[in-house]
């Protein structure tokens, strides 16, 4: 298995995007569900739709290089929330104003930090407010085959905050392949997002962000949030929290491994990519 060790200034190229609604239960938990609303999607189960947090060189907020391995900024934003998600890090075959094709070539633990303040704005409004309002993990795992047959069907995403020294699932401990839609399926939805959604709702029209694409690297795609666990559903982030986000290959580490991780054991996480971030 084959790790990629990112640097944050690396991503300065690639353009940023999340998946919305794809975790069943999450928009509600996260105070969205009136917003999306008006949103149809063609299957019932389908997510409502991608929306931008980084695009380089962009004159707005969307501009500012989000990503840190190791720290969230508060900002004195009363009502931020972990989004525990997997990221996939995408090649591209852009021609003739079109999306052809999305390759992800590489996949790792993410955290798509979001202010819930409901002022009826963009999605994207609350995603990115400056440097260190994202969390990435520093290590990304080659994807062998983006399919049920490759290494990520036997992923699970886990969270947890370590608040005044106890520890608190965040999230729910999820399976990757319990997403909505992922693999093939995913895939196709996010090409056809990203050459026909139109602005509605809290989502932004999408094609106008690809017509310079063959400037950049690639995509950072952040495929969506899991739910929350109870802790998770009634606490905002506080300064001092920590933020744990791991991505592990459930078939090879036990969850028992997750917490001596946490717990400062040295333990060789090998099939993991593992986030670790202070509220600050």
């Amino acid at each position: 298995m084959e790790k990629y060790n990112i640097k944050t200034d690396e991503l300065k190229d690639y353009l940023g995007f999340g998946v919305a609604g794809n975790f069943a239960g999450h928009l509600g938990e996260a105070g969205e569900a009136d917003e999306f609303s008006v949103i149809q999607t063609k299957e019932q189960n389908a997510p409502k739709g991608l929306f931008p947090f980084y695009i380089p060189e962009d004159e707005s907020h969307l501009g500012n290089l989000p990503y840190s391995t190791d720290k969230i900024n508060y900002n004195n934003l009363e009502k931020l929330q972990v989004e525990a998600e997997v990221a996939l890090l995408c090649d591209f075959v852009y021609d003739d104003g079109k999306l052809i094709d999305l390759i992800p070539k590489y996949f790792g633990a993410f955290n798509d930090c979001s202010s819930r303040v409901q002022d009826g704005r963009k999605l994207s409004t609350k995603k990115n407010w400056g440097k260190n309002s994202k969390g990435i993990s520093p290590d990304f795992i080659k994807i062998d085959d983006f399919t049920e047959k490759g290494i990520l069907n036997k992923y699970h995403i886990a969270s947890f905050i370590r608040r005044d020294g106890v520890l608190k699932n965040y999230g729910t401990i999820s399976a990757v392949k319990s997403y909505s839609y992922f693999f093939e399926q995913l895939k196709n939805w996010m090409i056809d997002q990203f050459n026909n959604q139109p602005e509605m709702g809290p989502l932004e029209g999408l094609p106008q962000y690809l017509e310079k694409l063959n400037n950049y690297k690639g995509l950072l795609i952040a495929a969506g949030a899991t739910a929350y666990a109870d802790f998770g559903k009634h606490n905002f982030l506080k300064q001092g929290d920590e933020i744990f986000v791991y991505v592990y290959d459930a078939h090879f580490h036990s969850f028992e491994d997750i917490k001596k991780d946490m717990s400062g054991i040295d333990i060789h996480l090998s099939r993991c990519s593992k986030l670790h971030q202070t509220v600050e």
